[in-house]
């Protein structure tokens, strides 16, 4: 079933950005880049109204009252007509922080952005193109310079699911799914698990090559990918919380197995943290037993590219 999503005219907009211990110089760098697109999208009659929120989940604030003020008079000429930031004084993680800024949600789309990022100028011009055909519940644009491996289709664009480090978002859809599953996912997978229900909710997920974002991600000298602390322990235990809410139940028993057989000090505490859910009965109610949307393929949620 296609839902009816379909953008006829210039769209209102909300764009949300999670800061955790971002200098205010490294912002100001995204807020630059973003006014120039929004000015653009503006100026081209693909935006309307637009405005940016923040939310802090830094042991301290990144901004005063004052220093948001200052930068409402900055950008507003280029478009951004309301910049809120709103400190949580609290890490709440990512799905909860976007689910917190999602409450006050009022326009047609919303723009889901890393704070470390640059967007090209032409950004909305070329991620709004699939919002204008029916169905569409979210269009990721291409990070570079390392560009996410998963596949997607040449012709129509249509992919597994979306990278939120830059995804625009049908309102309807985000409140059609309930936003993120900020109760199983704090940093890793809430993007994979909220696109897979947006499908499951009838809606496209769109890959748009042409819409470029620079994305702060670096290679170690060896060419691998340099994994933080962080990313060790979420990723894993996000592992086990997606095969069980994807109905796999088969694969988290060989997952669970080899965290706590042959996996690190922090895979294993995951694979720990996660067995003591299950005890206290804390999981997510289990979806998708016909695996309609799901997909796990040696370790990742989509066939990759390369």
């Amino acid at each position: 079933m296609k839902r009816d999503t379909q953008i006829k005219g210039p769209a209102s907009l909300q764009i949300q950005s999670v800061l955790f211990n971002n200098t205010q110089a490294h912002v100001d760098q995204a807020l630059h880049s973003l006014a120039r697109a929004v000015e653009l999208g503006i100026g081209s009659g693909v935006l309307s109204e637009v405005k940016l929120v923040f939310g802090d989940c830094s042991p301290e604030p990144v901004f005063t009252d004052g220093h948001m003020t200052e930068r409402i008079q900055q950008f507003k000429p280029q478009g951004i007509r309301r910049i809120d930031y709103e400190f949580f004084n609290k890490n709440l993680g990512s799905a909860a922080a976007h689910n917190r800024l999602l409450q006050k949600l009022c326009t047609d789309l919303v723009l889901i952005l890393n704070p470390d990022t640059l967007v090209a100028p032409n950004l909305f011009l070329e991620l709004i193109k699939p919002m204008q055909k029916i169905g569409t519940g979210i269009v990721e644009a291409r990070q570079i310079p390392i560009e996410h491996p998963k596949n997607y289709d040449p012709i129509t664009g249509e992919t597994g699911w979306a990278a939120t480090a830059c995804a625009l978002i049908s309102s309807a859809a985000a409140r059609e799914v309930g936003g993120f599953d900020a109760e199983s996912f704090f940093l890793y997978c809430d993007d994979v698990d909220f696109s897979w229900r947006v499908r499951l909710a009838g809606y496209k997920v769109v890959f748009q090559p042409s819409a470029v974002v620079f994305h702060d991600k670096r290679l170690s000298t060896a060419g691998k990918w340099q994994v933080g602390k962080a990313e060790e322990y979420y990723s894993a235990e996000a592992a086990l919380f997606l095969a069980h809410k994807y109905s796999r139940n088969r694969l988290v028993k060989r997952i669970e197995s080899q965290l706590l057989a042959k996996g690190s000090a922090l895979e294993k505490k995951a694979a720990r943290a996660f067995q003591k859910r299950r005890l206290e009965k804390k999981l997510p109610p289990q979806i998708d037993p016909t695996h309609t949307v799901s997909q796990f393929i040696k370790g990742f949620y989509a066939p990759h590219r390369f």
